[in-house]
């Protein structure tokens, strides 16, 4: 098999030696790792469709892979699979300023796709912290999410097109340019997040918006949790919609500032970063409202950045919150339950007795205007006996987002990591359809197996 593929694409194009092999048998996901047959790195639709040709006549799973930036192990590879690496499909095709449309292959880089908006002054809103070095190609697989997804929403809402090789090897394109387009299924959809298991997406066309005029950062912070939960409703409530409206707990505070050096408040019991953007008039009247409205559900200090380079350094806070938590034991598990809004300060206080009954450290911060929470465990996975307690934890604050009307995963997909609770959040029906999808699309279970779903 290794033969065909080099003779298909070149030995610059293949990697199947061990040493080689090693830094795309895990991703960013700690606990799974397995080593693939091979590792290939095509650069157009056609490559990969010959790579499914060589897959198909050995039946050999296929795992598609961008940077391994995943959070839920969607992209380990399987015993005897092919690592299809998308890196090096980088071109970026396109960008439309007058239909406020980008066209990329799926190894160009989520930053690169901003830079590039940016620069004919439009915006890509999607930013998942991993945006500096993630692939869109993986974005549209996990549907990834981002601090703007509040007033923004996720990937999704910015896919408009896709190019994708099915199992079969059959090039499909799905969407267009047009704003409105109703013919046929969404099948551009199905798509998206699907997680690599029903097919390839080579290509991908996005929507991008004006870029917003003005933009204000506003740091609060509170003495009490369960302040800054109310905070959001009531800022909900006055009818304002911020660009991002993050939060952070005292101990994901502390390694913060202990590694990125901001200046946060060290006895704070929560921190709410909120940002608003849009029309500098709006901007100011909306800066000034959050600030009253912080102020009045009991925060003990808000502070208003005084230009773009404290903000950018307050944004630097949230954003490098998982790589301070990292530092701290050998073994970093980043959860992603999301809950209502309504329900976030039960859902906080429950994550804490939980870590408290199992013997656990827990740091939690997250999107607080998505409810989407991000309990971080940080552990030992050598440490046999606290995995266990680990495992057991994660199976109880699943359930209880479920309870509160939540879900296992708001942006870091289902995976490995989440595929146990699936069912339990979908039912057996909708669960079961999931199922002959993929068997109608993928007969072969070549594509990304075991993912999502047992099959």
């Amino acid at each position: 098999m290794t033969d065909q593929l080099i003779r298909l694409l070149g030995p610059g194009q293949v990697l199947t030696q061990k040493e080689d092999l090693i830094p795309y048998s895990f991703d960013g996901t700690p606990v799974f790792r397995q080593m693939p047959a091979a590792v290939v790195f095509p650069r157009s639709a056609a490559e990969v469709v010959a790579v499914l040709g060589v897959a198909r006549q050995h039946k050999a799973p296929v795992v598609a892979r961008g940077s391994g930036t995943g959070l839920s192990g969607g992209s380990i590879p399987v015993p005897g699979s092919i690592v299809l690496c998308l890196v090096r499909m980088d071109r970026l095709i396109e960008l439309d300023a007058r239909n406020f449309t980008l066209r990329a292959q799926a190894g160009v880089l989520t930053q690169a796709i901003y830079d590039a908006a940016d620069a004919a002054g439009l915006f890509y809103p999607p930013d998942p912290g991993s945006m500096k070095i993630s692939t869109i190609g993986g974005n549209v697989a996990e549907n990834s999410g981002g601090l703007r997804g509040l007033k923004y929403g996720v990937t999704r809402d910015y896919v408009m097109g896709l190019e994708v090789v099915l199992a079969g090897g059959e090039i499909c394109r799905f969407g267009n340019k047009c704003v409105k387009d109703v013919s046929g299924y969404n099948l551009k959809d199905v798509f998206v997040g699907s997680e690599g298991t029903l097919g390839i997406v080579t290509e991908v066309l996005l929507k991008l918006l004006p870029r917003p005029a003005a933009r204000q950062t506003l740091l609060a912070s509170y003495s009490r949790m369960d302040a800054a939960a109310e905070t959001v409703s009531a800022i909900i409530a006055a009818r304002i919609v911020p660009c991002t409206m993050e939060f952070l707990d005292s101990k994901t505070i502390r390694c913060v500032d202990a590694y990125a050096h901001v200046g946060l408040p060290l006895d704070a019991e929560a921190l709410l970063l909120v940002e608003v953007d849009g029309h500098p008039a709006a901007v100011a009247d909306d800066a000034a409202q959050v600030a009253r409205i912080c102020g009045e559900n009991g925060a003990t200090s808000v502070r208003l950045a005084a230009d773009a380079a404290e903000a950018a350094r307050l944004a630097t806070a949230r954003r490098s919150a998982f790589s301070a938590l990292a530092r701290m034991k050998p073994t970093t598990i980043l959860e992603d339950a999301t809950v209502p809004r309504s329900e976030l300060a039960r859902m906080i206080r429950f994550i804490q007795e939980t870590g408290a009954r199992h013997s656990l450290e827990i740091a939690t911060f997250g999107h607080f205007g998505d409810g989407n929470l991000h309990p971080t465990f940080l552990t030992n996975e050598r440490d046999q006996a606290e995995m266990h307690r680990v495992e057991l934890a994660m199976r109880e604050i699943f359930a209880f987002a479920l309870e509160l009307g939540g879900t296992i995963t708001g942006e870091h997909g289902v995976g490995l990591a989440k595929k146990a609770f699936l069912k339990g959040q979908m039912g057996e029906a909708s669960y079961n359809l999931l199922r002959k999808l993929k068997a109608t699309l993928d007969p072969d279970n070549l594509l990304n197996p075991g993912k999502i779903f047992d099959t």
